[in-house]
């Protein structure tokens, strides 16, 4: 990977410059997480999905999927929830996985009006597929911090989130 600038660090040097004194420790903090989810989505997740003809979208419905362990189902409401996406685009992104013959869709039978999505034995499959080498990549890119680091740089990112959680964003 070729060496990048640090866009954060530059952009907060050059506000310092136009304006001195501003508050802007948030800004360097949160510029340099979007960008390492930049880069981790740039570099690992993009090319690995897009060998196989998926979008992030549908990445992150299969994989949510798996992850709900056996038997791989959820409703659509529990994916949407989940994903953080509204319920239309849950129905258009559940349709293209479904065309693939990566998820199906059956009555619920807990709710007559509802429906269940279930990966198929081909989306359990390429979840799999997927899976080590998108953590491997990402393990990659933590490796120039110690294992104690990464706890600790974890356990921040924890609370930082649980601030926002709390209101502590507003």
């Amino acid at each position: 990977m070729s060496r990048e600038i640090d866009r954060a660090g530059l952009a907060v040097e050059q506000w310092r410059r136009e304006i001195p004194g501003l508050e802007l420790e948030g800004m360097e903090i949160l510029g340099r997480i979007s960008e390492i989810a930049l880069r981790t989505a740039r570099d690992y997740i993009e090319p690995l999905i897009a060998e196989h003809g998926l979008k992030r979208p549908e990445l992150d419905a299969l994989l949510t999927l798996r992850r709900a362990g056996p038997p791989y189902r959820m409703t659509p409401t529990q994916l949407f929830e989940t994903m953080m996406m509204s319920s239309g685009g849950m129905t258009s992104l559940i349709d293209r996985l479904e065309r693939a013959g990566w998820v199906e869709r059956a009555p619920n039978p807990e709710d007559r009006r509802g429906t269940l999505v279930s990966l198929t034995g081909a989306g359990r499959a390429l979840t799999e597929a997927l899976v080590r080498p998108m953590t491997e990549g990402q393990t990659r890119m933590v490796a120039g911090l110690t294992v104690a680091e990464r706890a600790a740089l974890s356990g921040l990112l924890q609370k930082l989130l649980a601030g926002l959680s709390d209101g502590g964003g507003r």
